[in-house]
Parts: structure tokens; sequence; C-alpha cells
């Protein structure tokens, strides 16, 4: 490691099994080096954490706690809870039911349904919250279905608010399959959001006080939305002083994909539409994602790759993290919860690479319910042990 003392060369050295390409992403935790006078009281402060950081000067990693060129040794308290806000501008009641055999103009007898709060961004939050997070949750809500949103939302002890909208918030609706165990999903379209209503919901963007450290926009836009509004998100988080998150497709990744993200989440198929050509290797994946960074898009691409699981690209380093194998259930909520681990583990001052490691847990963990039930905070926490290097 350029520059760091004997301390940080032992840790660099034969006895930290981390790879290079995690060095360059990482922070390491152990003993403090002699920087100076600590004069900390450790059992009453706790664990300490020693980071030591390769940082570029001409770009600073993604999850490092520099902006710029800092020293390389640097002694700090665990950071406190970082605020996380997600926008969700097309939300959704996920309705939930099954039946033994879905058949072509039969009447079909499904079984009693149940209810979930849907949408991107709502559902990061949910899963923020169900792994011992807290975010506040924004998002658009119109009639007695947006009335009923916010009060599963609320049952669900989640920090929201809604922002008003004329027409009703949209149901979905996923039906199983008993007999073959297949899941049909049907997506309603959503309410059209006016010119007006689209500036109200920047507007409480804007309003945040105090600023969010992260702010994630997740989700489709819904009919009225111009399809690049998710670049005046971007505009507007990094006039907070924010880190924004990007996680949609279509039109609106497309028109958004250079408004300078934190990261951007696209799964292969998007990340294939954006390069414009089939990424059929890791190398050529990580080529159209260096290409992507290094005009400016973003900092970080995390690109969510189904049971193959996850591959971050920064401009200096990759991390390819493997899936672990679990019992499928359901594939539903699977990427929302990866972007809520990931997010939830970047707040807290966690390092790119167990961050990421994090997320893929807790995607693998969502498979593992039934449904549009989201990741299991046990789940969760048991896979990502069994992830961790040397585990």
């Amino acid at each position: 490691m350029v520059g760091a003392g004997p301390e940080a060369k032992r840790l660099s050295g034969a006895g930290n099994r981390r790879s290079s390409a995690e060095r360059s992403l990482s922070m390491y935790t152990g003993e403090a080096p002699d920087c100076g006078k600590t004069g900390l009281d450790l059992a009453g402060f706790g664990r300490i954490l020693v980071m030591f950081i390769r940082i570029s000067p001409r770009s600073p990693l993604p999850g490092s706690l520099s902006e710029g060129p800092a020293p390389f040794c640097r002694l700090v308290a665990p950071p406190a809870m970082s605020p996380i806000v997600t926008l969700t501008l097309n939300p959704a009641i996920d309705k939930n039911t099954s039946v033994n055999r879905v058949v072509a103009e039969d009447k079909l007898r499904c079984n009693a349904p149940s209810r979930e709060p849907g949408g991107g961004g709502i559902n990061v939050s949910r899963v923020v919250r169900r792994l011992g997070g807290a975010s506040r949750a924004l998002y658009t809500s119109g009639g007695p279905t947006g009335e009923m949103l916010g009060s599963l939302l609320a049952d669900e002890g989640l920090d929201h608010r809604p922002l008003p909208v004329e027409e009703w918030t949209r149901e979905n609706l996923i039906v199983s399959e008993i007999s073959t165990g297949r899941q049909f999903r049907f997506g309603m379209p959503g309410p059209t959001l006016t010119a007006a209503e689209v500036e109200a919901c920047l507007e409480a963007l804007r309003a945040l006080d105090p600023a969010p450290q992260y702010l994630v926009a997740s989700g489709s836009l819904p009919p009225g939305v111009p399809s690049d509004t998710y670049t005046a998100v971007a505009e507007t988080a990094r006039a907070l002083g924010a880190r924004p998150i990007l996680d949609t497709s279509g039109a609106a990744l497309h028109e958004a994909r250079a408004a300078g993200w934190y990261l951007l989440k696209p799964n292969l198929r998007e990340l294939q539409q954006l390069a414009g050509r089939t990424l059929e290797t890791d190398p050529e994946r990580i080529e159209a994602a260096r290409g992507f960074i290094d005009q400016g898009w973003c900092k970080g691409i995390v690109l969510s790759m189904g049971a193959a699981g996850a591959l971050l690209v920064t401009a200096e380093a990759t991390l390819h993290v493997r899936s672990p194998t679990v019992p499928i259930e359901s594939r539903v909520g699977a990427g929302d919860s990866m972007v809520g681990g990931l997010v939830l583990a970047l707040s807290r001052g966690w390092p790119l690479p167990d961050a990421l490691r994090f997320g893929v847990a807790a995607g693998a963990a969502a498979v593992m319910t039934p449904g549009t039930e989201l990741c299991r905070r046990a789940d969760t926490e048991r896979l990502y042990e069994q992830m961790r290097p040397g585990a």
C-alpha cells in the first residue's frame, strides 16, 4: 500500500487473506498503529476501526471516508447511522394469491389474498427496516389505494411520507400456481401524474432537512412522468450533498444514465442495452462498465446477475461476489433486497466489498421467502457470515 507505514504493510502482507482487488476497495479492521497519541478508552468507546484507505488522486472510491487525498492512516470511532431516503414515484399494493392450476377462460377459485406494500424504493426501505436500520420512504399516493398503502407502511413501522397525487395508486397481482410452483406476475402501469405533481415530488426532495447521506431512486416511472425525471433527482441529491443510487430500467435508465450517480444498479440485460451489445463474460462486462464510469455516468456500477451474484466495478478495481446456493421459493423482491442490504451497510460505514456481500446475502435470502415477501434478517445475517473471507 503506497504511503502506508510498517503496520499497514503488515496488514497487506501474507496475513491478509483478501485479494488485491479487495484491498483496492476495502477498509481494514485491526489494532491501532502509531498515528499519534489517541488517549481513547477502548472499553468506553467500543470497537475502534482502523481504516487504511487507498485513494486515487483523480477519483475517490465509493465508500471511502474522504472525497479527496487524505492521510492513509486514520483512527475513527464507528460512524453513527446516516439517514437513507428512498424515492418511489410508482408505488403499488402487491396483492398475492394462489390457485391450484391456472386455466384459460375458467373461473378460478383463488385462496384468500394478502396485500403488501410494493414499488422499488418502498421495498428498499422495508428491507432496511427488516435488517435493523432506518430510512425515510417518499412515495406518490392517490385515492383509497394510496391510503391503504400508507396504512400498510405504518403497520410495518416505516418512516414514510406520502406525496399526494390525484389518481389512484396502482395494484399489482401475483398468482402462484400450486400444482406447478409457477408464479404469474401482473404489473399495472400506475396513475398518470401531472407536471405539477412531478415538480412537487422534486420539491419534496429539495426540502429534505437534514439532507440524507444516501438517496435511492428505484422503480419504474408512472405514465405522464418525463423519462429524464431521474436526472433531476440525481441533480437534486448532489445539491443536497447526498449520494444518489439508481435502480430502474427501460427509458428511465437510458435517459438518466449519465446524470452523475454514486452507484448504478443494472441487471445484465439492462447493462447490455446500455452498451448496445451482448456481454457474455465478466471481462466484457467490466470493460463496458468502466467505459460508462470514465464518461462520468457514475462512481461505480453494481451489476446484479441473479444466481451468479453481483459484479462491482469502480474506476480502480472490480469484485465479483457469488450468490450462495439457497432453496428458491420466489424471486420477487430479490433485487430490492440486494439494494437495501447494500445501502444499509454503506450507511454504516462498511467497506464496499463487505457491503456488496451483505447486499448479495439479502438478495439470496429474499428468494427463500414465498410470494412478495422480502428478505428476513436472520437468513441474511447467516448467509453473510458464510460468505465472509475465511468463513
